[in-house]
């Protein structure tokens, strides 16, 4: 996600929506059953998250995919990939990921929240709640489900709340750092 953009007459020029990129992997189902064939892919949950896979995706989905979609109005802006301080996340100075961005023809970076500072993290307080209260509308039964409620929330939900959601959390990130 990103900060929506609108031209003068409050036209949307860029939605702010960069995509949804779920920890999964494709498996041949090992034998039959009811449901379906041996053999069958399916998807399964990536349950061990690594440092290794979230720069994988950060390489090989989110920069390309940033690449594809960001507004090149302004070609000096910096493109900010904010990361908690978990350890599993990419150090803002690895060089797979400082080659990918580099070759991308823009300026990415990645940054880190502060360490114990929750609230100043926006994605999480506004924009993942909204999306998760659309998903929770859906009676999703399998992982493929679940995967497709979660880009149906995310495509259903409107730039203009989404630029709502990042001036609210501006203006509660500047009281809490006064």
């Amino acid at each position: 996600m990103a900060r929506p953009r609108f031209d003068r007459n409050g036209n949307e020029t860029f939605s702010s929506k960069i995509g949804v990129f779920p920890f999964v992997k494709m498996l041949q189902a090992q034998r039959r059953s009811r449901n379906r064939d041996a053999g069958t892919l399916e998807m399964k949950p990536i349950t061990s998250v690594t440092r290794e896979i979230i720069c994988e995706c950060l390489i090989k989905e989110v920069i390309p995919t940033i690449t594809n979609v960001w507004p090149r109005d302004n070609p000096d802006e910096v493109i900010y990939i904010q990361q908690d301080n978990a350890w599993t996340h990419v150090d803002p100075n690895d060089t797979s990921f400082l080659m990918a961005t580099s070759s991308s023809g823009l300026n990415i970076q990645l940054i880190c929240q502060p360490p114990n500072s929750p609230d100043l993290n926006i994605l999480d307080l506004g924009f993942f709640s909204a999306i998760q209260s659309l998903q929770y509308k859906e009676s999703p039964k399998t992982i493929e489900e679940l995967v497709q409620a979660v880009v149906k929330s995310f495509n259903d939900y409107p730039s203009q709340k989404v630029n709502h959601v990042w001036l609210t959390l501006q203006l509660c990130m500047y009281e809490t750092l006064k």
